[in-house]
């Protein structure tokens, strides 16, 4: 049985042109982003008013119009904007400038990505691996809530099932630490994985087939 999402089809092309600003924000629009959005634009969840192919960047005053005043619904827009900065294991100053723009326009401040800035600057002069620079993220991702079947989708099409490759993590331009192909030693595995398997929990309980995800 289907359920109808809180989330008008006009929110979801500003959150869906949200996420494509930030992954265009560092001028590489890498392989898994490409990758996630080529998936994102054959999903039939999103409505016949949805297309991404010619989907364009989006302003944050404009989003903030769109998506309203609801402090969760922001929320949950600008955590799902981290992750996508996250995607390719590396969060840089110019996606970081395009979500802080969301904020201000969103009038909300995310204390999680504020305290890892100031982590990050305060252990610059210490050895380049620091883990526990991402533990306000990690509790930020946590409080996440699923409501929404649409929201549901697109975290089980972000949040891989398998185990990426090898990569190096870096934020602000910082080098934090090199994450081998295990994904249990992966900083954030417990927060993607428990959103995944949230939206997949979801998901089932309405009636959908989530075999397509596993």
């Amino acid at each position: 049985m289907q359920t109808k999402p809180i989330y008008t089809q006009e929110q979801i092309s500003a959150w869906l042109r949200g996420l494509m600003s930030v992954a265009l924000a560092d001028n590489d629009y890498s392989e898994q982003e490409r990758t996630l959005f080529d998936q994102i634009s054959h999903s039939e969840e999103w409505g016949e008013e949805v297309t991404i192919h010619n989907f364009e960047p989006i302003n944050a005053q404009d989003l903030a119009d769109v998506l309203g005043s609801d402090r969760e619904v922001g929320q949950n827009f600008l955590r799902m904007a981290v992750m996508m900065a996250l995607a390719d294991g590396k969060y840089t100053d110019t996606e970081d400038l395009v979500i802080q723009g969301f904020c201000k326009a969103l009038k909300q401040e995310v204390k999680a990505i504020n305290d890892l800035r100031q982590n990050l600057e305060a252990a610059s002069h210490h050895d380049e691996h620091h883990p526990s620079v991402l533990e306000p993220v990690k509790e930020w991702l946590d409080r996440m809530d699923i409501h929404d079947s649409r929201l549901a989708n697109l975290i089980c099409k972000i949040v891989p099932a398998q185990c990426p490759f090898e990569r190096d993590i870096v934020l602000f331009g910082k080098k934090i630490m090199h994450i081998p192909a295990m994904c249990e030693i992966n900083p954030l595995y417990d927060q993607l994985v428990g959103l995944r398997f949230r939206s997949l929990s979801y998901l089932a309980d309405k009636g959908e087939d989530v075999s397509k995800y596993c």
